[in-house]
């Protein structure tokens, strides 16, 4: 039996409760987001951001003006601090040359125009555009990351491709299985994440702890790494 992603999401959300989005719909912040720590992990991620709000500002000018040291105190969380508070810096310069500061106007418009806005930014390809419109609230989309997609290639929602591009662009077809809701597909995008990043990992996924392993192909194939009945238990 295959899961229906709406059941999936459902029993993700009973697993791991509601879950904890980036806490900003504004464009700008979300681009910050996605480039103040690469590489980290979310709670280290969020720090990071909440480092940069306290300390420097998520405005294009504080960013601007701001020191590389301060900068780089902010993107020490995560790994190459000094190439990353340049990325910032530059999303603040192109923000300021490009949109006058203010993304308002080019993600309201539609959506392969706002995604093209979008991908001017560091470290933002097509995923992290569409990310950036789902968290905005401008667009109901479900832009999994790369945890989230591997959820639905194991789930047999989504046909692995080649090439991850054509497995991503896959995934669309799957999500108009949830209501067309930003806030619905906001949910079902940040569970599928949690889950592929604590049980549904890329190697040695824990199928023997997961919700979802009834009604998965993957488990269902005899892939499970459950542990010997000796071992202890994981915390």
């Amino acid at each position: 039996m295959r899961l229906a992603l709406g059941d999936a999401v459902r029993l993700l959300r009973e697993r791991y409760g509601p879950p904890e989005g980036p806490g900003t719909a504004d464009p700008f912040e979300l681009i910050l987001w996605e480039n103040v720590a690469y590489l980290a992990p979310p709670a280290r991620r969020r720090e990071a951001f909440a480092a940069l709000k306290s300390t420097v500002g998520t405005s294009p000018s504080a960013i601007l003006t701001a020191g590389q040291a301060a900068l780089e105190r902010v993107t020490a969380r995560g790994i190459l601090k000094h190439t990353f508070a340049a990325k910032l810096r530059e999303c603040a310069r192109l923000a300021i040359e490009r949109f006058g500061g203010d993304l308002g106007k080019p993600i309201r418009e539609p959506v392969h125009g706002a995604k093209r806005a979008l991908r001017l930014f560091p470290g933002i390809g097509e995923p992290g555009a569409e990310k950036i419109l789902l968290f905005s609230g401008r667009q109901p989309l479900l832009a999994p990351d790369s945890n989230g997609l591997r959820v639905l290639v194991r789930l047999g929602l989504v046909a692995a491709k080649k090439s991850y591009a054509a497995t991503y662009a896959a995934s669309r077809k799957a999500a108009e299985a949830l209501p067309a809701r930003p806030r619905i597909l906001q949910e079902a995008h940040l569970l599928l994440q949690q889950h592929g990043q604590t049980l549904c990992k890329r190697t040695a996924p824990r199928c023997h702890l997961c919700p979802l392993a009834h009604g998965c192909a993957h488990a269902r194939g005899g892939r499970s790494t459950a542990p010997a009945s000796r071992a202890r238990p994981q915390r």
